[in-house]
């Protein structure tokens, strides 16, 4: 079992910045994906950014040249740095990861976090 809180939600104007962080726990064999999602009030659940577990990342085009995702493998945790912040930014933002357990490290599995709430005001 793995669990992911994410922390670092907040309320912030429109033009400054927030930084999200992703703690994972557990009988961590390894992480591979990690990823954050958003869901905005009203709306799908969208992806945001994605971290692979050698640093390769994607960005939705909406946060190219916003956001930051990092992640830093020794302390199992991943970031989202948030900067130039807009309304349309404000959802919850979820933390997602793909990873192997010790008691079954043949397999993959995806695990999410409780979300934290971001919101921007103009």
């Amino acid at each position: 079992q793995v669990q992911l809180v994410e922390s670092g939600g907040g309320l912030v104007q429109a033009g400054e910045s927030l930084r999200l962080s992703c703690a994972a726990s557990g009988n961590i064999f390894s992480i591979n994906t990690m990823a954050w999602y958003r869901q905005p009030p009203g709306k799908q659940r969208e992806l945001v950014a994605a971290i692979s577990s050698g640093g390769s990342t994607n960005y939705a085009d909406s946060v190219k040249g916003r956001f930051t995702i990092s992640r830093d493998n020794a302390k199992n945790t991943m970031y989202l740095q948030m900067n130039s912040l807009k309304p349309e930014d404000t959802a919850v933002y979820y933390c997602t990861a793909t990873a192997r357990i010790y008691s079954a490290v043949t397999q993959y599995n995806n695990y999410w976090g409780q979300g934290t709430q971001v919101t921007v005001s103009s």
